[in-house]
């Protein structure tokens, strides 16, 4: 790998090596420029991942978070990864598209945000993105006729076989479910790639190197073209200059804090982290929407009770889904949902029967007991932009003394309505494919939308590049910009804008 000196000006900084800072920073080494990432975390070897859920937590921000509100957000292994490669480290490789009405949220409802641009400028990212990561899917996707995947999809776990029983009794249509998970080996960027073999411990981390990482894919290709990768680097600090333009940042290595000068900086850590440090650092925050309209997908689930053994934690978690309910016809919210199969190890399901079933003591370990005789469903679903729901400082700080981020969330009345929606359909095909009894397990899942793109200054941190309305040379590459939260799992959406603001950074570069 090449280094560069930390004295030496670098064209771009790139804090963050997920779905949003690596394809960016393979792009723009690729171009040419000299590019640095820093990354929190180490770097992984994915030989030593495992699937121990307890060990199998360093892959992901274990670092104490704060959370408020009525709804309050798990953090920990739920959302974001630290170390090379991101969040793409545990997370499922579930790899749905949106579609056109979602962009257009505010269009189609009257309801929350549009994004600046639509589903045919962000389409070819898309098609890149999943060629890039090589995702999986069926030959027919009922819902697009027109859309093709380059490998087979990837075998149906027993919450699927029974998701697609129950949906045939009630005429829901479904279809294997697109994921970035190679059914066939291939190589890439001299790495080999095997093929899944249905282990079903994708969040603990992929040793085989079938399930796709910013490790396996973009940046082995960004090192290739001659970026540095540091890991272990925690940036705390963004200089600017007289007039406001990034000219440094400060991270802090091994107990050392090193200064790295750069012309442009790009901020791809996420939408906790990336708000934390512009608010930490006083940066874009002059139009006061850094850390606001917080969104977090409702991601309810429903386990339904068999009397044959179904041991769902095997195979891959996710390969069956149905977008039959992106736009109920008898909805009484705006926006809609997808549901998908699940697969869930026994430490993540006994955390979610606590946090979101309530269970404790005895009827807790009596769930657990019961637990291979079960299987689930769970929602992927829009949530509106609010104010309220919003990223702070608080007065307390970290273990490297930056104050830690406090999110408060609280699910509004279209959430709501859209839970119990979603809840009724999925008790509904379980009890449809024979499940003797049902468990509903409230939950949120992803964090994004603390510095939305926005067309209008006063409305967003960003423009639709992903450029900061306030301070031309930032940058923000990380689902923290999402104006609405989408039905889709953001990963694939979060790589394709990416690839875009690659674009127009190198032009901003030029």
């Amino acid at each position: 790998m090449r280094r560069f000196g930390a004295a030496d000006e670098v064209d771009v900084v790139v804090v963050g090596t997920g779905a949003g800072g690596a394809p960016v920073l393979a792009e723009l080494a690729a171009a040419g420029l000299r590019v640095v990432a820093l990354e929190a975390g180490p770097f992984f070897d994915p030989a030593e991942h495992t699937p121990d859920e307890t060990d199998a937590a360093e892959i992901n921000w274990m670092s104490e978070r704060l959370s408020a509100g009525e709804d309050p957000t798990a953090f920990g292994p739920n959302n974001s990864g630290r170390g090379v490669g991101g969040s793409t480290l545990h997370w499922g490789a579930f790899t749905p598209r949106p579609d056109a009405a979602q962009l257009r949220l505010r269009t189609e409802t009257g309801e929350g945000r549009d994004w600046p641009f639509g589903l045919d400028e962000l389409l070819p990212y898309l098609l890149r993105a999943e060629q890039d990561l090589g995702v999986s899917g069926p030959a027919d996707y009922p819902w697009d006729p027109d859309r093709l995947y380059a490998y087979p999809p990837a075998d149906r776990n027993a919450s699927a076989r029974n998701m697609a029983d129950g949906c045939r009794a009630l005429g829901i249509r479904t279809a294997d479910a697109p994921a970035a998970v190679l059914t066939r080996a291939r190589s890439q960027h001299g790495l080999a790639r095997g093929a899944c073999i249905s282990c079903g411990t994708c969040h603990q981390g992929c040793r085989t190197g079938a399930k796709a990482t910013m490790g396996t894919t973009y940046l082995p290709a960004a090192v290739a073209a001659g970026a540095e990768i540091r890991a272990g680097a925690l940036v705390h600090t963004v200089e600017t200059d007289a007039v406001g333009r990034v000219h440094a940042v400060v991270y802090r290595q091994d107990g050392t804090d090193i200064r790295q000068p750069c012309r442009a900086l790009v901020l791809a850590a996420g939408g906790v982290e990336t708000p934390r440090l512009l608010l930490a650092n006083d940066l874009a925050t002059g139009g006061g929407q850094v850390g606001r309209n917080f969104l977090a997908h409702p991601a309810t689930q429903v386990w339904g009770t068999f009397d044959e053994q179904q041991r769902a934690y095997r195979g891959y978690p996710s390969s069956l889904l149905t977008e039959d309910f992106l736009r109920p016809a008898d909805a009484d919210f705006a926006g809609g949902y997808l549901i998908q199969s699940l697969g869930v190890m026994p430490l993540t399901f006994a955390t979610t029967l606590v946090r979101g079933g309530g269970l404790w003591g005895p009827e807790l370990m009596a769930a657990l007991d019961g637990a291979r005789f079960t299987t689930g469903l769970g929602i992927n679903g829009e949530c509106l932009p609010s104010g309220d729901n919003a990223l702070v400082l608080s007065g307390e700080t970290d273990e490297d003394g930056i104050p830690r981020a406090e999110v408060s969330f609280t699910a509004g009345p279209n959430e709501r309505a859209l839970i119990r929606h979603a809840t009724d359909v999925m008790v509904r095909i379980l009890e449809a494919a024979g499940a003797t009894s049902t468990r509903v397990l409230d939950r949120t899942a992803h964090t994004l939308g603390t510095c939305r793109m926005s067309t209008d200054p006063g409305d967003g941190v960003v423009d639709a590049d992903g450029r900061s309305h306030e301070v031309d040379n930032l940058w923000i590459v990380d689902n923290s910009t999402f104006p609405s939260a989408l039905a889709a799992n953001p990963a694939l959406t979060q790589v394709a804008l990416a690839l875009r603001s690659a674009e127009r950074i190198l032009r901003a570069a030029r």
